[in-house]
């Protein structure tokens, strides 16, 4: 059990370690086929494209896990730890919101997808698979920024969410 605990908390590292490996595999094989034989590896480029889009979602995800997206919050530096509280809250239920119209409507577009398959060109697989991580990443970040919340909610520490402004 310990062992499944430990993989899911650390679920987004791993995979992005496996899919920038396989990323950089695949432009490496590339470039030494092209610098010794003068050919291309048709699939290599193709393979990287998709590693590099799956990496970004689930790199969202960990960076949501981490409570390091981007933020501005300059405009609450003398105010108070429950005003800004508020204001984190207020902006990450609005970015869930956001996150829930794209999971929805993404999945919705993945969904046709699969109904009308189209093949990638040199790999052959079916693009609503590499489209799927667009849905999973949404949901991913939704979950991790959820679960961060509840993280700090039991131990009572909401407020070091904002304390280092």
């Amino acid at each position: 059990m310990r062992y499944l605990k430990h993989f899911y908390d650390n679920l987004e590292e791993y995979f992005c370690e496996v899919l920038i490996g396989v990323m950089i595999f695949a432009l490496s094989l590339q470039v030494i086929v092209r610098m010794t034989t003068g050919g291309a590896v048709s699939w290599a480029e193709e393979l990287s494209r998709y590693c590099f889009i799956w990496g970004i979602y689930i790199g969202a995800s960990l960076a949501a896990k981490k409570a390091a997206h981007v933020r501005v919050t300059a405009q609450f530096i003398y105010a108070s730890t429950r005003t800004r509280l508020f204001f984190r809250i207020l902006a990450d239920a609005v970015w869930l919101g956001f996150n829930i119209f794209f999971l929805y409507y993404t999945a919705t577009a993945v969904r046709e997808s699969f109904r009308y398959p189209e093949v990638t060109a040199t790999m052959g697989v079916v693009k609503a698979y590499i489209e799927l991580i667009v849905p999973i990443g949404f949901a991913m970040m939704s979950w991790r920024t959820v679960e961060l919340y509840i993280r700090h909610w039991r131990r009572g520490t909401l407020a070091s969410l904002v304390e280092t402004l």
